[in-house]
């Protein structure tokens, strides 16, 4: 008893005073050191992924196809952000850079279409309709790589989307297989620019996940051509001309 009455004063005398034992403040350290090394990794494994792998409309090597990730809309229409992205693969195309422009966003009620929406921006500023293919089951962004592997055939692309985006895209693209070069859209800094930025943050982990374990997106299905018959098509129009 006399040993157990001694260590409880020990250990009340400790918390009153504030001494912590040093292996306790050693372990303390460590446990804290370790938990922001887990949480950088993330991070971590998207820059080195994507690192070398980032450029310009102007600089970017020419792809068979562009690959567009839905970003919204707003009374049908895209929102900013996503017409800015929008932009940039017609730009792509216009110079030669890709040949097809695959859109993939969210059709998961009939009221909401991204893809569609997405298209009808596109043709608006001249490129052709049958250059355009949709994948409507791209509700997230390892969905929208794996089905670009798996459902349409891309196995190179160039990825459009918004700077504070581009690594993870990038970087769950490689790990669908899909090797691809990123075009990061500049945006202002405001307030939908910063919690963009922020999400990301939450974001990292759940792509650092998919990335090794891999899960098959919502919706798989059968394989499209719509990416073979595009390509298809803008080489013949090529040879005729």
């Amino acid at each position: 008893m006399t040993g157990i009455r001694d260590r409880l004063r020990t250990a009340l005398e400790r918390a009153r005073t504030g001494r912590i034992p040093r292996r306790t403040r050693r372990r303390a350290v460590q446990a804290v050191m370790l938990g922001t090394a887990l949480a950088l990794a993330p991070a971590t494994w998207m820059h080195l992924t994507a690192d070398g792998r980032l450029r310009t409309a102007a600089d970017v090597p020419a792809q068979d196809v562009a690959v567009v990730f839905g970003a919204g809309l707003w009374k049908g229409r895209p929102t900013p952000y996503l017409a800015h992205r929008l932009d940039t693969a017609a730009e792509l195309y216009r110079s030669g850079k890709v040949k097809v422009v695959l859109v993939t966003g969210d059709n998961s009620r009939i009221e909401y279409d991204e893809p569609d929406a997405m298209r009808a921006y596109l043709t608006e500023r001249g490129v052709p309709d049958g250059r355009i293919v949709s994948d409507y089951a791209g509700f997230d962004t390892w969905d929208s790589c794996v089905r670009a592997k798996k459902i349409f055939g891309v196995d190179r692309a160039v990825l459009v989307t918004q700077g504070f985006h581009i690594r993870r895209a990038v970087a769950l693209c490689d790990a669908a297989g899909v090797e691809a070069y990123g075009v990061g859209v500049a945006e202002p800094l405001d307030a939908t620019w910063y919690y963009g930025g922020t999400r990301e943050l939450a974001a990292a982990g759940k792509a650092a996940l998919d990335a090794a374990v891999k899960p098959d997106p919502h919706f798989l299905g059968d394989r499209e051509t719509g990416v073979t018959n595009a390509l298809a098509s803008a080489t013949a129009a090529t040879t005729a001309d």
